[in-house]
């Protein structure tokens, strides 16, 4: 076996596992990732001048799309209190927040996933929903946040790498996965009306609108981002021999299924470590729909739900509970949809 397959075979299990038994390395991700990175690019004698520039280009975009809308958040925060109270006393709270799922979903593309988590947690704080009801509502939303974000190359670090390793234009992910995220995105919004939510019986208002974030907040936001992308940069490079060697020639249907790992690890870093320019159309749609979706199943899967989760003290098991059925039977619809119901109408219209 190669040397740079060898050693990218070590590095691999390291980078997936390190978070999850070193506090430490999980509070410093992005440190870790870029050294890791560095070791991988190295490994597979790909650290040249072009993959420094790469590396130092890709992250700019989501970095500066997080940095302006979390200008832009912080100084309307108060303004978005105020319409979350004036809008649940016109519509009331169950069809605000199937709304709310179905707008931020779509907008994350272009805000980012990140400051539409941070939207998110607003609404959950102001609008007092029960445990439970909270809960759901923050878990249904990071699902449709974590499809839409990746719709645009800006919307989450999922998606700027995909669209980086894989050479394509800024609306590339819209043509490939639109006709299945959006559909998702407005059925997560219709779950939650239906489903229902409650105020607290002891308390039917509404609470202050959590402190402002400040400008160095943001900005430290926005390094981590940039930082966190330049790892995967690196990291997708250096892997690209085993990629080419493991993961190129497998089916469609099990890349999807496979995925189902990203409930645990971060679909981003997966992205990394497993898209090629070589794959099909349909082995790329597998590969990231599986991650997208398996991504919201736990709270490591996906920045978004870090970042509710974190903030909202939502416990792991709360998070389980609410969203690891979801996201089962999401699974099993959107493998249904992609493998046999299109492609049987594929085959009986050709």
């Amino acid at each position: 076996m190669p040397f740079d397959v060898t050693a990218n075979l070590i590095i691999l299990p390291i980078v997936l596992a390190a978070p999850f038994l070193d506090r430490r390395i999980e509070h410093n991700l992005e440190a870790f990732l870029f050294v890791m990175g560095v070791l991988s690019a190295l490994a597979s004698h790909a650290f040249t001048a072009h993959l420094i520039r790469d590396a130092l280009t890709h992250p700019l975009p989501i970095t500066v799309a997080v940095f302006v809308a979390g200008v832009v958040f912080a100084r309307g925060q108060r303004r978005l209190a105020a319409g979350v109270t004036w809008l649940v006393g016109r519509i009331g709270p169950r069809a605000l927040l199937a709304t709310t799922v179905i707008i931020l979903g779509v907008a994350s593309s272009v805000i980012t996933a990140i400051i539409a988590a941070l939207v998110l947690v607003e609404f959950a704080s102001v609008l007092r929903l029960e445990r439970k009801d909270e809960v759901r509502f923050v878990v249904i939303a990071c699902y449709a946040i974590g499809l839409g974000a990746a719709l645009t190359p800006i919307g989450e670090p999922l998606s700027t790498i995909a669209i980086a390793k894989l050479g394509q234009d800024f609306w590339y992910l819209a043509r490939l996965l639109g006709w299945y995220v959006v559909p998702g995105v407005a059925a997560l919004g219709g779950l939650l009306f239906v489903r229902g939510v409650t105020l607290p019986a002891h308390d039917p208002g509404l609470t202050a609108p959590a402190p402002y974030a400040s400008l160095r907040d943001t900005a430290e936001r926005a390094v981590r981002v940039y930082v966190f992308v330049m790892a995967l940069t690196l990291l997708g490079e250096g892997f690209k021999p085993m990629i080419d060697r493991y993961v190129i020639g497998l089916d469609a249907r099990l890349l999807y299924w496979i995925n189902m790992v990203s409930a645990i690890l971060d679909n981003a870093t997966l992205t990394a470590a497993e898209i090629s320019p070589r794959m099909s159309a349909e082995q790329v749609r597998a590969l990231l729909m599986g991650l997208l979706i398996s991504g919201g199943m736990l709270i490591p899967g996906n920045i978004p739900n870090i970042i509710a989760a974190g903030k909202l003290k939502i416990r792991s098991k709360e998070w389980a509970v609410a969203a690891v059925p979801i996201g089962v039977v999401m699974m099993v619809a959107y493998f249904v949809l992609m493998f046999l119901v299109l492609r049987w109408g594929h085959l009986m219209g050709g």
